[in-house]
């Protein structure tokens, strides 16, 4: 390991920094869990959004080149001679929690969608999209937090989804600025919403019945989430759960702005996050306790 456990502290510091740095709604949840598998999140959460920005920063010259560089140093992390300090905490993170190859290419894959389209014409397309940019670190993160069974696994994925079409209902109208819409098209031809009407960010009766539709589409894969954790794994997905009441809340909260997203980003203050972490926490403990 470059730099040796000196190297490997920095390296941590560094992934935690990024985590603090960007007040993600992840991060209450992550103080709840135990110094390594919180170091090792980090580690992920850092390059997950570090390669997340190879698509989001528009003044990038060259996305597709700094895309293959992570790549690069994703083939390092996993044959030990990682070089960037992500990378560094990551290996050990891999080391450590065995953590799978493929969820970290088919987040890669998923970036790429980034670069190369602006439209989605099916949700079977969306669908996809949404499982490689979030889905895949659910599976990292049910890795960390030492449950991989095939429920958790269901699990993850579903609540990968949920979270993505969360995210991206918050920032239809940000997307919409840059000229991006995620939303299918099928679905604006649905409920007459043109792409005009949502590029041009305003609320309509048409768009709210739109993202109403949306709305309920991510609420069943939250629901379907719900229903794939065995109760037996509550405990150790107590983490989860804590990410989840985050992000369910969130979509409360689009919801009772009567989904009028073009305004003041949605967002919780972090002691509503906290409180709703700490909840989560209690009740995945009791469950166990109950049962």
């Amino acid at each position: 390991m470059t730099g040796g456990a000196a190297g490997l502290a920095a390296a941590r510091d560094y992934c935690h920094h990024v985590m603090r740095r960007s007040r993600s709604s992840f991060a209450p949840a992550f103080r709840l869990l135990s110094p390594e598998r919180r170091a090792a999140l980090d580690a992920v959460y850092a390059f997950c959004r570090f390669v997340d920005d190879v698509a989001d920063e528009e003044t990038r010259r060259d996305p597709a080149v700094l895309l293959g560089r992570w790549r690069e140093e994703l083939e390092a992390v996993f044959s030990g001679h990682p070089r960037h300090p992500i990378g560094i905490a990551l290996a050990d993170a891999v080391r450590r929690f065995d953590l799978p190859r493929e969820p970290f290419v088919e987040l890669i894959a998923g970036v790429e969608m980034d670069l190369t389209r602006q439209r989605y014409t099916t949700f079977g397309e969306l669908e996809q999209y949404c499982y490689r940019v979030a889905s895949t670190v659910g599976l990292l993160c049910i890795a960390i937090f030492g449950c991989r069974t095939p429920d958790a696994r269901a699990y993850a994925i579903d609540l990968g989804i949920a979270f993505q079409l969360t995210n991206i209902l918050r920032d239809v109208g940000e997307d919409a600025r840059r000229g991006r819409i995620y939303l299918p098209l099928e679905d604006l031809a649905q409920f007459s919403c043109s792409e005009a009407t949502l590029l041009a960010t305003c609320w309509t009766p048409a768009v709210g019945a739109l993202l109403a539709f949306e709305c309920g589409r991510a609420r069943a894969y939250y629901l379907r989430a719900r229903l794939a954790l065995a109760p037996a794994h509550r405990r150790r997905l107590a983490a989860a759960e804590a990410m989840r009441a985050i992000y369910e809340r969130l979509l409360q909260r689009i919801e009772s702005r009567h989904f009028d997203v073009f305004g003041a980003r949605v967002a919780l203050p972090r002691y509503e996050q906290v409180g709703l972490a700490l909840a989560a926490w209690g009740r995945s403990h009791l469950a166990l306790l109950g049962g």
